[in-house]
């Protein structure tokens, strides 16, 4: 587009879209089954309605594609029968060494499918592929244009400091000398290109590549990948399309594993989709691995591009590139692996060059597809869980990834991938950009070139990818028992309850639109079975020598990663329950626990504000997501809705909250009551962690207050990876000293975001650097620190303490605690006592860093004079 080839019209990269018959055979036997395109996914409306019958899932496991109805869940073996293989269709060298000789053979000459000749898509693996993508990158305009910029900046530059010299020749020296400049810069850009680029140039080694991925893939998930046949056929018919126009298809996957991009490529090769080129970091670029993966697909990026113009330039050239010739990308929209089982906020990086690349023209359109990629068991939570919990990241090496947790002899269940429908991004901009001028016609934001609107566009994309993921993503058995026994009271549940709560958790989870695997055909017990089975009993112990099997969580923190799988579909919920809490923990009876409708809507409202970075909230706005949530937990009888009766008094054309939602009080029902608050627990217990985490990250707060014998203009700054390292370790203190109900509080994942939190309200002033020699710094905006009194305590009021408070509100009381007391005691005294040794630390830092100062001066006067003498 815009008058640009890049020069990629040869024979080699003429596209050739034909079906191959192994897919063309597939793609037969799902219209003909009875549920391929009848039926939908999406789930009734009413909880206690038999769930619609879904179309087929479609298993890959190995060579084979078999359907099964959805929601399939495979018999457990009988006592009779041998127990299923791990590597089902896959022969084993050692089973049976012919057979697995005849099917390496089979993938490495391509016989059939394995051949991978006739793909969707633009041509991708033949002899020269890397050679003509590097060329086609080098001759993009904006690459050309900014290494002669770079050119013209830095002789600018020598000309200044005199190294040109001067007289008639000035202008001859500057000729040849940009002329050095910029064949220097063609040769290091086009050795960053080289680096960087995927190099799709061997069938033999992408089928040689599939046949070793499927075999180490399928000995861990041992009932391979599952993907919906609705949605594969969806796909298949958009790439068609896109392909005859020429247009890529941007997958956008969520990350909670490594075995994400494997999944996706596995997915396209065996459907007959041009591979994507996958954006990943350059911490996977180690030996040996990294030119597998890089001619699988991987292109590699540096994790940050500081203020390498060059760089930037040359990665946005790429993007270009890819797009302008059709060639399909798969880009992880959260940025790194969750390290919580939830969606992270997402990473405008690439996404930000992806928009650009259609934004300026330089590409016509681009189709964005959000996929979903789920797991009866990450391989890497042990890692993870480390990883928060203040341990470094291990670098990356093969010797790790080949045998992280035995990866190859676990049983470790199903890999579940979604597609959510694809779209348009041209479209998406133009939907954009008229909505912006119909309700702000005389903004700023309604110039399509200013930058304000660009990254609004650029937000409004992002977090849409994040609401489509959440969209098709399936429950897994897993993360329902998970979250059953992470939300229940008490040590332990017997098996008869643990089905019961299963049960109920899955007619939620559909009645809130969301999917539910595994529950087609098989009774609940036999999931759960199952689910326990591939969670391990590291995770959940059970104990069997009691009147009724029962079973209790052993690693909490763990489970804390299924249980936030699902997480997103109740957000709503549980902010209006934790936000009744603050009543019901009070105790007494239903009129001393009833709230009314202002004081329930403010404390909704402060707990979306300080949770806005975590979770993904409904666009109808507050007001409106607040109603139909009140209205949805009554015709549950989770609570009792009170309305005001209709009057003529002069006061009823207020448009206050309560007024506009018709509503005055709310509180528990008399069922729930009865029930234990079974329901309305289990809400809080989804939102208490997070309410925990941010709580400690704002006592913690207070610790930062300077200690007494500081100057009173004293603008001490703290080291800021210092500081997050010690309010994990407070937070630590507090938890094994009773303090705080919830380890999993103390991750530094959300007491990251905690601070990103203060860092944009101001609570908190943070000086970033980009040299890493030199850490960020952190302090206390001053008008939100508390002062000391007397004795140099710090003081529990003013606006840091008032917002402590409101967030503790809704914290979980413990059984032997009281919030305010022991905060303004014990805790405060602790959070004083670990600040007092952050000042400090900076105080030695300080000195330290000023004797170098003194010793560099010195030896730069030794240095002047000595030049002088030379001189003289």
């Amino acid at each position: 587009s815009g008058g640009t080839t890049n020069g990629l019209e040869d024979g080699r990269w003429r596209r050739h879209v034909r079906r191959n018959a192994n897919t063309a055979e597939l793609e037969h036997d799902l219209a003909n089954s009875e549920d391929s395109s009848t039926h939908t996914n999406m789930p009734p409306t009413d909880p206690e309605a038999p769930p619609q019958p879904s179309a087929p899932d479609l298993e890959i496991l190995g060579d084979q594609v078999t359907i099964h109805p959805g929601g399939y869940v495979e018999p457990p073996p009988q006592d009779d029968a041998p127990e299923r293989n791990l590597v089902e269709h896959m022969a084993r060298f050692r089973e049976s060494p012919l057979d697995f000789l005849r099917e390496v053979s089979l993938h490495v000459s391509g016989t059939g499918w394995r051949a991978y000749d006739e793909v969707i898509g633009q041509p991708i693996y033949y002899s020269g592929f890397s050679d003509n993508m590097k060329a086609a990158v080098m001759r993009t305009p904006m690459l050309q244009k900014r290494i002669e910029d770079l050119a013209d900046r830095r002789v600018a530059t020598e000309e200044k400091q005199g190294l040109l010299g001067g007289g008639s020749e000035k202008e001859e020296k500057k000729i040849l000398r940009k002329a050095e400049i910029v064949t220097s810069l063609h040769e290091v850009a086009t050795k960053l290109t080289d680096d960087m680029i995927c190099k799709f140039e061997s069938k033999r080694f992408i089928r040689g590549a599939y046949y070793l991925s499927t075999q180490l893939l399928t000995r861990a998930y041992h009932q391979g990948i599952h993907v919906s046949s609705e949605e594969v056929l969806r796909l298949r018919s958009v790439a068609e399309t896109a392909a005859k126009k020429k247009h890529s298809i941007i997958f956008l996957p969520c990350h909670r594993s490594h075995v994400d991009y494997v999944s996706l490529q596995l997915i396209c090769y065996r459907l007959g989709i041009a591979l994507p080129t996958v954006v990943a970091g350059d911490n996977l670029k180690m030996p040996v691995l990294g030119a597998f993966l890089q001619n699988a697909g991987a292109m590699w990026i540096r994790r940050s591009f500081g203020n390498d113009a060059l760089y930037t330039t040359l990665v946005q050239s790429y993007i270009d590139t890819l797009l302008q010739n059709g060639f399909n990308i798969e880009c992880f929209i959260e940025g790194g692996r969750s390290r919580t089982g939830k969606l992270l906020s997402p990473k405008f990086g690439i996404l930000s060059f992806l928009l650009d690349s259609v934004l300026s023209g330089r590409v016509d359109d681009a189709v964005i597809c959000p996929v979903s990629t789920q797991y009866d068991k990450v391989v890497e939570t042990e890692s993870y869980i480390s990883e928060l919990l203040g341990q470094p990241k291990p670098q990356e090496n093969l010797k790790d990834f080949l045998s992280a947790s035995s990866v190859l002899s676990l049983k470790l269940g199903r890999v579940d991938v979604r597609f959510h429908e694809p779209w348009s991004l041209r479209t998406f901009i133009a939907e954009q950009r008229s909505r912006v001028s119909d309700n702000r016609p005389s903004s700023g934001l309604s110039d399509p070139g200013s930058a304000e609107s660009r990254v609004r566009l650029l937000r409004t994309l992002g977090y849409k990818v994040l609401s489509n993921i959440n969209t098709v993503s399936v429950v897994m058995p897993t993360a329902l028992i998970g979250t059953v026994l992470l939300t229940l009271r008490g040590r332990g549940v017997g098996k008869s309850e643990l089905i019961r709560r299963v049960d109920w958790l899955s007619a939620r989870v559909r009645a809130k639109g969301g999917r539910v695997a595994h529950f087609a055909g098989a009774t609940t017990s036999v999931i759960i079975e199952r689910g326990l089975e591939v969670l391990g009993p590291e995770l959940v112990g059970t104990i069997d020598n009691l009147p009724e099997t029962t079973y209790y969580a052993v690693d909490r923190f763990q489970l804390s990663f299924y249980r936030n799988m699902t997480i997103h579909l109740f957000i709503a919920e549980a902010l209006v329950c934790a936000a009744m809490y603050t009543k019901v923990k009070q105790g007494g009876g239903p009129a001393n626990q009833r709230i009314s409708f202002d004081e329930l809507y403010e404390q909704v409202r402060f707990l979306s504000f300080i949770f806005r970075g975590e979770f993904i909230y409904p666009t109808a706005g507050l007001l409106p997501n607040l109603h139909r949530t009140l209205l949805g937990l009554e015709a549950d009888d989770v609570i009792i809705l009170t309305r005001p009766q209709p009057s003529n008094s002069r006061h009823d054309n207020q448009s206050g909250p309560a007024e506009l939602s018709g509503i005055s009080s709310i509180e528990l029902s008399i069922a729930e009551r009865n029930t234990g608050r079974e329901n309305f627990d289990f809400y809080n217990f989804l939102l208490w962690p997070f309410i925990e985490s941010t709580w400690l990250g704002a006592v913690a707060l207070m610790g930062l207050t300077p200690p007494p014998s500081t100057p009173t203009n004293d603008n001490t700054y703290l080291d800021l990876r210092q500081t997050s390292d010690t309010v994990q370790l407070f937070g630590k203190t507090l938890y094994h000293q009773g303090d705080l109900s919830y380890f999993e509080a103390v991750n530094n994942e959300t007491l990251r975001n905690a601070l990103q939190l203060f860092e944009e309200e101001g609570i908190i002033l943070v000086r970033k650097s980009q040299n890493r020699k030199t850490p960020s710094a952190v302090r206390l905006a001053p008008e939100w620190t508390p002062r000391r009194d007397l004795d140099g305590g710090i003081v529990a009021e003013g606006r840091l303490w008032d917002f402590i408070e409101k967030i503790a509100r809704s914290r979980r009381e413990g059984k032997n605690r009281r919030d305010g007391a022991t905060v303004s005691t014990r805790v405060l005294r602790l959070a004083d006592l670990i600040g007092r040794e952050l000042f400090a630390r900076a105080a030695v830092l300080e000195e330290e860093g000023g004797k170098k100062e003194e010793r560099r001066r010195k030896r730069g006067r030794r240095k002047s004079l000595g030049d002088g003498g030379a001189k003289l």
